[in-house]
């Protein structure tokens, strides 16, 4: 039986939950929300310049963005001097990345957010996302995507923000981070599968991510230790992950012993 994780993340699959049959697909609003950017542009960009075809993924999805948009990115900007653009058709191909993710790069890069946005309850002065059904973010917002090139389901906004790495968007990874912890609900499993997609897809020295999937498995090790899935991962090691996490639970007892020798001096 699958072990779920409840806290720090929000989830739309609930027991009990009925989604209305007139709510749209998040692919249908994505392609809603796309559309309505394109006619409205963003602050300080005329949107004259040349569209770009991007052809993404396995199944060649095809894309399009304003030139001086998706330069905004360093990695597009350099891109489309390079090879993977092609000048005659005006087209660059990346076949490594994921359509449903690299619609949300988009959506960003016109808009500064992608769906479901951040909204600030101002009453409350918390944060939750778009269309969720309450406070707690808990509703209709899909918090998974599967990459193809991992063959599983990832947490969506772990996978933006290694994208956002990528293509040089720190605004985008501090916003996905941001997101990310507004989420419940997701198994063990891909929690740490998505861990370890995160150490593979960040350097060592962006510890950000990183130190929330440390910090996530700390506060819940009571689930983590009795998960035959946590077991599993750790015998098959081949990640960096497990000593950080031997490194930060060391680190967490020191500070303990630290605290307790402070009221009545000892060792252990």
């Amino acid at each position: 039986m699958t072990t779920m994780f409840k806290r720090s993340f929000h989830s739309r699959d609930r027991a009990g939950k009925a989604v209305k049959a007139s709510k749209r697909s998040y692919r249908e609003d994505v392609k809603l929300k796309m559309q309505q950017k394109m006619e409205s542009p963003p602050i300080g960009s005329t949107l004259t310049s040349p569209i770009i075809t991007l052809v993404v993924g396995r199944e060649a999805r095809l894309f399009a963005c304003h030139e001086d948009v998706l330069s905004l990115s360093p990695f597009f900007a350099a891109a489309l001097k390079g090879q993977f653009y092609e000048s005659t058709s005006k087209k660059v191909v990346l076949p490594d990345e994921e359509p449903e993710v690299f619609s949300s790069v988009l959506e960003y890069l016109y808009k500064g957010d992608y769906y479901p946005r951040l909204l600030h309850d101002k009453r409350r002065n918390t944060w939750q996302l778009e269309d969720a059904s309450d406070g707690f973010g808990r509703g209709s917002v899909e918090s998974t995507v599967y990459h193809n090139g991992v063959g599983g389901v990832l947490l969506k906004d772990s996978v933006i923000y290694c994208t956002a790495e990528k293509f040089g968007l720190d605004e985008l990874k501090r916003l996905a981070l941001r997101k990310q912890g507004l989420q419940t609900g997701i198994s063990v499993d891909v929690i740490l599968r998505t861990a370890r997609y995160a150490y593979e897809n960040t350097p060592d020295q962006d510890a950000k991510l990183r130190a929330h999937f440390l910090a996530l498995i700390i506060r819940s090790r009571k689930i983590f230790k009795r998960s035959g899935t946590m077991q599993n991962e750790m015998e098959i090691g081949g990640s960096k992950l497990f000593f950080d996490l031997f490194t930060a639970m060391s680190n967490h007892i020191d500070d303990i012993v630290d605290m307790s020798n402070n009221r009545s001096p000892k060792t252990i």
